[in-house]
């Protein structure tokens, strides 16, 4: 088998597998990590290569790998993703394993993924939770990670993403070239990983999921790059930012419901278990329509960019949905709930002129004032709203 350290580098058809470490001063381990990768390599008979994407290491790490036989990648921009993203892009496998260089993955046991990857999987997600078939040796994940955050914000990526993996933050995983390009990941920092997974998720991609074990950190002149709770927030962040139907259309429709419901109540006067339902009520319902009006608007404004920017993919309701509302019947539909509020307002005017300007009943006025401000308060942001909608949908059109 030639090794990948030949003088005339092979093509990409050539090589099978790429295995990717990002480093930055992993000299106590990446050795172990690279000589791991190399034997499984050998061992297996894959014409593969390593490379160490190095993201600006000062303890000689780079000399390390190279001197081992693995292909060192200088990264100057700094960042998680950085790193990775050069790394694969000098990568010349049709399939790529990346994970850390911290040895606490064992690059010695890639075959699942390797396996999983030849039977036709885009992507291959290793698992080290119990949940996933996984195992956590002693010392190896802080409680808090494990029994916490890890599941927690694996369950949201099955449930907003509909990402059939138990572990979204393992970083040892497989995936193909072609997958990779298609993904177009964006990412600089520690998003890129969860990035991956949520875009190979809403496209489509063929997802496997195999369990591993995960090992202490090797390290011990510096701890981990992690930071539980800085981390958290932006996975947190990155998973709403990516999902604007949790961020900001199902709360929207939630209060648009609440509203309407409060204003069936409040109009007729409802009395209900000794509660009386007035013109406060209606004060209360309005904020929720207004609120909720707009939500509900910055989920398609939302949509639409990440779908420009090529964060999210193009979705067909979406597509039919922009199509129908141009900018001329979104500026018709809010004149015409504008109008209606108007001509309630003036209708509360009549009424304070029947009475020469005098005292109201206010209980009486104001279920003409406030869905009269409502109404023209909706027109008005559907009106502007058709304005920036289509400014966003003109690299569509």
């Amino acid at each position: 088998m030639s090794g990948p350290t030949q003088a005339a580098q092979p093509t990409t058809d050539e090589l099978e597998l790429s295995v990717v470490m990002p480093c930055l001063n992993e000299a106590e381990t990446v050795g172990t990590c690279i000589t791991k990768a190399l034997q499984f390599l050998q061992r297996n008979g894959v014409r593969g290569e390593v490379i160490l994407a190095d993201n600006g290491s000062s303890d000689g790490s780079p000399d390390i790998a190279a001197k081992l036989g693995a292909r060192v990648v200088r990264v100057m921009e700094r960042g998680y993703g950085n790193a990775l993203m050069s790394g694969i892009a000098a990568a010349r496998g049709r399939f790529v394993v990346m994970g850390d260089a911290d040895d606490s993955y064992d690059f010695s046991a890639m075959q699942p993924f390797l396996e999983q990857l030849r039977a036709g999987a885009d992507l291959v997600q290793g698992c080290r939770l119990p949940s996933g078939g996984g195992r956590v040796m002693d010392g190896a994940m802080p409680p808090s990670h494990r029994w916490l955050g890890n599941p927690m914000f694996s369950r949201m990526a099955r449930t907003m993403f509909d990402a059939p993996v138990h572990d979204v933050y393992c970083g040892l995983r497989g995936f193909t070239r072609a997958l990779y390009e298609r993904l177009d990941q964006r990412c600089t920092g520690m998003e890129f990983a969860i990035e991956m997974i949520i875009k190979a998720s809403v496209q489509g991609a063929r997802i496997a999921e195999v369990p591993i074990t995960l090992h202490p950190d090797g390290r011990t002149a510096h701890k981990s790059h992690l930071r539980t709770m800085r981390d958290g927030w932006r996975t947190l962040r990155f998973f709403l930012l990516c999902s604007p139907r949790w961020l900001f259309l199902l709360p929207g429709l939630a209060l648009l419901a609440l509203g309407l419901a409060g204003y069936a109540a409040a109009l007729p006067g409802v009395t209900f278990g000794g509660v009386t339902f007035d013109a406060h009520t209606l004060l209360f319902a309005s904020l929720a329509l207004l609120v909720g009006y707009q939500s509900v608007q910055f989920a398609v404004f939302a949509r639409t960019f990440a779908v420009n920017i090529g964060l999210l993919p193009e979705q067909p309701a979406l597509t039919r949905f922009l199509e129908f509302l141009s900018l001329e019947r979104g500026l018709l539909f809010g004149g015409a709930l504008a109008a209606g509020g108007g001509l309630l307002l003036l209708g509360a005017i009549g009424q304070w002129h029947a009475v020469n300007f005098g005292r109201l009943d206010y209980a009486h006025t104001m279920r003409w004032v406030i869905p009269g401000v409502t109404l023209t308060a909706l027109g008005v942001q559907t009106m502007l709203s058709s304005f920036v909608l289509s400014i966003l949908t003109l690299r569509r059109k």
